[in-house]
């Protein structure tokens, strides 16, 4: 490591120590992670607690080559230590970064370009809640999705983390915003965020909600976390040219569609994991982030929802809070 500050030689972290439950989570010694070309290492305030943690601790979803077996997909903290060619921070600067893993622990280590200056006037454990959201919704809602000013964007799960910074961003970008959650109290939250119809698809049809809301015209983008049987649904609310983005299968990764109606509507149904993507593609993201939605952040126009926040020690206590399902935005991990 070139420009190193102290460091000890051993940092707490927090470990998936076998598949199963919230409770195989449990708090360990480990070394510091070795930092690579252009790497930085980050002294960890927060991280964020995302479902591909959850996958992962049940043995679903392995961390990719070379990425740390921790779970952990996003942080922040501040620079404690630079690889050899990382010019873009100094020791001591205030990051968030979208990491491969590696989050719950006291440090963690990323690329220099897959991090981002601290949002001006942000708390460590607020902009530890926004790297993943705002880097998937990005890509999958404006870059796959192309969603454009005037356009209609239908969220699925609009009360979770991605859906309440999808609800913020569409509408911070002139779109029309319809969102379904699972109770009154998550519709209310979701409107209250700038939707500007939510659907309860528990006492509401979706498909027909869509059709009401819009005139009969459907969605022009529809963001989708479920799959299952919502894909059939989804070609039904869809809007003609209509862009479907699949971004999980959390209802079922096997689905039975009339594939007619993709083809009449002319639709794109399409879709994206962010995890095993190469660093130069989310340094992309992050780029066009910094330009596009960090003013937005610095003045508050978009912000992450919290939900609540844990010690790291108790990393299990979030899983468990984020499989209750009752979560409104973010659940973050206090790492001091």
């Amino acid at each position: 490591m070139a420009n190193v500050a102290k460091l000890p030689a051993k940092m707490l972290a927090v470990a998936i120590t076998q598949p199963g439950g919230p409770r195989v989570l449990k708090a360990e010694k480990r070394d510091l992670p070795e930092l690579g070309q252009g790497e930085i290492l980050i002294r960890v305030h927060a991280a964020g607690v995302n479902r591909p943690d959850v996958q992962q601790r049940k043995g679903a979803y392995p961390a990719p080559p070379g990425a740390s077996d921790l779970p952990g997909l996003e942080v922040s903290g501040e620079v404690a230590a630079l690889g050899e060619g990382a010019t873009r921070f100094r020791i001591g600067d205030a990051v968030c970064a979208l990491t491969p893993g590696g989050g719950y622990a006291e440090y963690a280590k990323v690329h220099e370009t897959n991090a981002l200056p601290l949002p001006k006037g942000f708390t460590f454990t607020e902009a530890a809640a926004v790297p993943e959201a705002f880097f998937t919704v990005w890509h999958n809602v404006f870059e796959r999705g192309a969603l454009k000013a005037g356009e209609t964007l239908l969220i699925h799960g609009g009360s979770s983390g991605i859906g309440t910074t999808a609800i913020q961003l569409a509408s911070a970008f002139g779109a029309y915003v319809i969102a379904t959650a699972g109770s009154e109290d998550k519709c209310a939250a979701c409107l209250k965020l700038g939707a500007d119809c939510a659907i309860n698809y528990k006492t509401e049809e979706f498909v027909q909600a869509v059709k009401d809301a819009t005139d009969g015209k459907g969605a022009n983008v529809i963001l989708d976390m479920v799959g299952g049987e919502y894909v059939g649904r989804n070609y039904h609310a869809a809007a003609v040219d209509g862009r479907i983005v699949q971004i999980a299968t959390q209802g079922g990764a096997v689905a039975s569609a009339d594939f007619s109606r993709l083809m009449v509507k002319r639709l794109t149904h399409t879709g994206s994991t962010l995890r095993p993507r190469t660093t130069e593609f989310k340094a992309g993201i992050a780029a066009a982030l910094e330009a596009q939605v960090w003013p937005l952040l610095a003045v508050r126009r978009v912000a992450p929802v919290m939900d609540m926040i844990f010690p790291l020690k108790e990393a299990w206590r979030a899983h468990e809070r984020m499989e209750e399902g009752e979560h409104i935005g973010k659940i973050v991990l206090d790492v001091g």
